[in-house]
């Protein structure tokens, strides 16, 4: 076997030198390139931001649902043919306005019966009370027995119960003709028209003809984990009207909580809250999906930086604090509530000390950095 090493030879020393010049001067050009000027790694291009003192919102966020204000199921109370239907679906009604007519002669007719019926006992009660009367003094003088006056007493008397029943049958009848009417119970949107003209409808059945929901106002209802149940019975109590606002297609909105569930839902742990908003514009749809956000109160002076500054480690939360030498520190922090693309923070960082904002990959502690602008979002305040 041929050995390879044959082949090879020593380097004399002029060659020997040109190769490491030639290498010092690639590493040279290199570091030139890279900006290794000073010796040390390239300062890494940051976005930063000072911190910054302000009050901030305490705000609990959510996803809630819209609910209407109320809603009512439309049923006829007596039975009959559908022969009018006065509204469209999906339209805008009062409340009194007429939606549905049954055909009301047959009930027309049972009132005229019930009618005939009272007149003709109010005649019979008429004679049998002037014939009690009479026998009254008859029995008085002994022209006729106790037992016959006792019987037209009677007799009188049943009479005037049976006048009463009459009465009650006639308002009864009446109350069946203004039934064949329906108007609507509330102030609201029709929904889809589920019985249409011309078909038999039962008296309270099981199917309603329409669903009409009231949507000025409306309602939003919402969870919130039960760990934040002590600080909103506090807000409750201090607080005549907590703020609610909703996020959404068509929004915001600003509304505020009405309704504080009476226990919490073990099987989620949290506690369903109810906000009112006006929705004068009917931009809110019952069933809607929005983000919801309670605010339960000011948190004074804090100190706060954008949002973005705060990263997230195996350790918990941190910033990179730019220091005087341009170099950055790690500080670990306590988050507190956001707001607006703000975050309040409990401890970490004092006002006036820069935070960067953007370009956190390139950093390591000690780092140095070239802070090309601010990062406030917006330039907006909490």
């Amino acid at each position: 076997m041929t050995d390879p090493t044959r082949n090879t030879r020593s380097l004399s020393p002029f060659e020997a030198a040109s190769l490491c010049a030639a290498a010092a001067g690639i590493l040279l050009a290199s570091a030139c390139s890279s900006g290794e000027g000073r010796g040390g790694p390239p300062e890494a291009p940051v976005s930063a931001a000072a911190a910054e003192t302000r009050d901030i919102p305490v705000e609990v966020r959510s996803i809630g649902t819209v609910e209407a204000w109320s809603t009512v199921e439309v049923t006829s109370r007596v039975g009959g043919q559908l022969v009018a239907v006065h509204v469209l679906e999906g339209e805008e009604v009062r409340k009194g306005e007429p939606l549905f007519t049954i055909d009301e002669r047959p009930y027309r007719a049972a009132l005229l019966q019930a009618e005939a019926n009272l007149a003709r006992d109010r005649s019979r009660a008429e004679n049998a009370r002037r014939d009690a009367e009479r026998y009254a003094g008859l029995v008085e003088k002994d022209y006729v027995t106790k037992a016959q006056y006792d019987e037209k007493r009677s007799e009188a008397d049943a009479l005037e119960a049976a006048v009463r029943a009459d009465e009650a049958a006639v308002e009864n009848a009446r109350l069946d003709l203004a039934y064949c009417r329906i108007a609507s119970p509330i102030d609201g949107r029709t929904g889809s028209l589920l019985v249409h003209e011309g078909n038999l409808v039962k008296a309270s059945g099981d199917k309603p003809l329409m669903v009409v929901h009231q949507v000025r106002p409306i309602r939003v209802a919402f969870t919130v984990p039960q760990g934040g149940l002590p600080e909103l019975r506090r807000s409750v109590r201090e607080e005549k009207a907590l703020q609610v606002t909703a996020e959404g297609d068509g929004g915001p909105w600003t509304g505020a909580l009405s309704f504080v569930d009476n226990a919490v839902d073990p099987a989620t742990g949290t506690v369903t809250l109810k906000a009112e908003f006006p929705n004068a514009d009917g931009s809110l749809w019952p069933g809607q999906f929005v983000d919801v956000g309670l605010i339960l109160g000011t948190l004074k002076n804090a100190v706060v930086v954008p949002s973005q500054a705060v990263q997230m480690g195996q350790q918990g939360d941190f910033v990179f604090v730019v220091k005087g030498d341009s170099t950055v520190e790690v500080r670990p922090v306590v988050r507190g509530p956001d707001s607006n693309g703000f975050t309040a923070l409990e401890s970490g960082v004092r006002e006036g000390e820069t935070v960067v904002t953007d370009g956190h990959l390139r950093l390591f502690p000690g780092a140095r950095v070239d802070v090309k602008s601010g990062g406030a979002p917006g330039g907006g305040g909490p």
